[in-house]
C-alpha cells in the first residue's frame, strides 16, 4: 500500500467519501518540505492503526485542482486535512510529524484528539525559536529561496551586513506563523530578533539601515 497520487476532481470526491478515514496532502513540486511529509505519510501507512481501521492516505497538487484548495482555503503547502465521508474533520497546516501520527493514530479508531499544545508550551516554543541565535529572522521562505518580496529585500540587507544570522520558514508551520504575530504585538513578516528581542520588519531594518545603526544593533 502506498500514498495515492490524487489527479482530478472526481478522484478527489472519490477519495474523501470513504466512512474510514482519509489523510490528503496538498502539495506543490517547488515545496521541499511536501516531499517530506509525504514521505512521513507512507510511513504512517505502517501504522497498526492505519492499517486495522482502513486509512488511505493521498497526495494532490494543490494548484493543479485550485478548484479543490480554493474550497478548503489552503494558502500555504505542505496542508494536510483529514476526511470521514466527505466532511473535514481536522488539518494541519505545515510540517508537524508529532502531530500528524497522533492523528492519524486517533482519527482511525474514531476517537477524538485532545488539544496536546496547550498556551503556555506554544509560548515556550516560541521564546526557544526566537533565541535559537543571536540574530534571528521569521520569513517566507529561506535565505536561499525568499518567498515574498519584502522577505527577499530584508534577507539582501542582512547579506550586505556580513552579519552571521539564522531564519525561520514561517510556511512551514502554521502554529508558529500564527503564534509569533500575537506573542510578538506584530501582525507582519518578515520580522528579526536579537537576541530574543524583536527589532520590528523590513521598514525598520531600513531606517537602522539609512541611519547608520543596523550593524550595530544587529551585532548589539
Amino acid at each position: 500500500m502506498s500514498v495515492i497520487v490524487i489527479d482530478t476532481i472526481d478522484k478527489f470526491n472519490s477519495f474523501i467519501s470513504s466512512s474510514s478515514l482519509s489523510v490528503v496532502h496538498f502539495s506543490a513540486e517547488w515545496a521541499e518540505q511536501c516531499k517530506q511529509v509525504t514521505d512521513v505519510l507512507q510511513e504512517l501507512i505502517k501504522l497498526p492503526e492505519a492499517k486495522n481501521f482502513g486509512t488511505q492516505f493521498g497526495v494532490c497538487d494543490a494548484e493543479s485542482l485550485s478548484e479543490v484548495s480554493l474550497k478548503y482555503k489552503i494558502d500555504s503547502v505542505p496542508t494536510v486535512i483529514f476526511f470521514k465521508n466527505s466532511q473535514q474533520i481536522d488539518r494541519i497546516d505545515g510540517v508537524d510529524v508529532a502531530q500528524m501520527s497522533s492523528k492519524v493514530k486517533s482519527y482511525s479508531a474514531g476517537k477524538s484528539v485532545q488539544n496536546e499544545s496547550p498556551k503556555q508550551s506554544l509560548e515556550e516554543r516560541l521564546k526557544s525559536l526566537i533565541n535559537k541565535h543571536n540574530v534571528m529572522v521569521f520569513m517566507k521562505g529561506t535565505r536561499d529561496g525568499p518567498r515574498c518580496g519584502f522577505s527577499k529585500q530584508l534577507i539582501h540587507i542582512l547579506n550586505e551586513t556580513g552579519v552571521q544570522y539564522d531564519t525561520f520558514d514561517i510556511l512551514t508551520d502554521e502554529e508558529v506563523r500564527q503564534g509569533l504575530k500575537e506573542f510578538s504585538q506584530w501582525p507582519t513578516y518578515p520580522q528579526v530578533y536579537v537576541k530574543g528581542e524583536l527589532i520590528g520588519g523590513l521598514d525598520i531594518i531600513k531606517e537602522l539601515l539609512e541611519n547608520g545603526e543596523l550593524e550595530s544593533t544587529l551585532n548589539a
